[in-house]
């Protein structure tokens, strides 16, 4: 018996192999070891997003001008629940009613100013930045390019990227938003060459005969969505207030050639679209 006592005290005096390595108690008390956070589900995540968006719009630099015609007129034809003949459609082709723009600059606001002077060519600087009025040639309150978008502060954003071209003659800011419309009608007395607004607001100066659509040559519809995913032609209330204007005044000149449509921003392409369009 005194033999297997001193095994013991033996067994228990000898030295720890590793005396750095704390013993981790057993059972429920047992510190769980923290799992690595593994950046492949963030990832997965972002790829799924850029496929989702990928598969549903494209930047419409890169369409081509019967892509964007079919888009438009089959917003048009869906929001107004009607169907467009072949006689109808023959009036407006993606060549002579669709601006295209260049696929080497950004659509972002702060270009939107270089994308025009390329638009209007090599008569942009009289166009879009002369400031006399000329008799008979150029009336007040007519401009030749004419901004849309869904809201005063996008309004706003895109007319700061026109700025280089508005410094001797400043754009008419066209829409409700702590602007009066006597305040609106007093500036169109002027000669206006770029302006920028809400529907509503252009619409309601038009039918007062203060803004008037002689020169106009180009119409930039904003496609930017706001914060809730809508746009201008998805957000109920604009998106009528806009197939409103466009029937009662912008449709008849872009059917006789006047006017060019610029889809401005990120628009969702499919062959369905395509198929409504053109009734194959």
């Amino acid at each position: 018996m005194g033999s297997g006592k001193q095994e013991k005290r033996s067994k228990s005096s000898l030295p720890n192999k590793n005396p750095k390595r704390k013993r981790l108690p057993l059972g429920p008390n047992r510190p769980q070891k923290k799992k690595k956070k593994t950046k492949t589900t963030s990832h997965k995540k972002k790829n799924n997003n850029e496929t989702k968006n990928n598969n549903h719009s494209i930047v419409t630099a890169a369409a081509t001008s019967a892509e964007q015609l079919s888009f438009f007129v089959g917003q048009y034809q869906s929001a107004n629940a009607i169907q467009l003949s072949s006689l109808e459609l023959e009036s407006i082709t993606g060549d002579k009613c669709i601006l295209n723009l260049s696929q080497g600059l950004a659509q972002s606001s702060n270009n939107l100013g270089e994308h025009m002077k390329a638009a209007f060519g090599s008569s942009w600087r009289e166009v879009l930045c002369g400031k006399q009025i000329l008799e008979g040639k150029i009336d007040p309150g007519n401009p030749a390019l004419l901004v849309i978008s869904l809201s005063a502060l996008r309004s706003l954003e895109l007319l700061r990227g026109l700025q280089a071209l508005t410094k001797e003659c400043h754009a008419a800011k066209l829409f409700s938003k702590h602007m009066k419309v006597n305040d609106q009608v007093s500036f169109l007395k002027n000669r206006v060459n770029i302006a920028s607004g809400t529907p509503s607001r252009i619409k309601k100066l038009i039918d007062m005969e203060a803004l008037g659509l002689t020169r106009l040559a180009v119409i930039v519809l904003d496609m930017q969505t706001d914060v809730k995913g809508y746009s201008l032609f998805t957000l109920p209330q604009v998106r009528d207030e806009f197939w409103d204007l466009y029937k009662n005044y912008l449709h008849p000149r872009l059917v006789q050639g006047d006017l060019r449509i610029c889809l401005y921003g990120l628009i969702p392409i499919s062959s369905e679209v395509n198929k409504e369009v053109t009734g194959d």
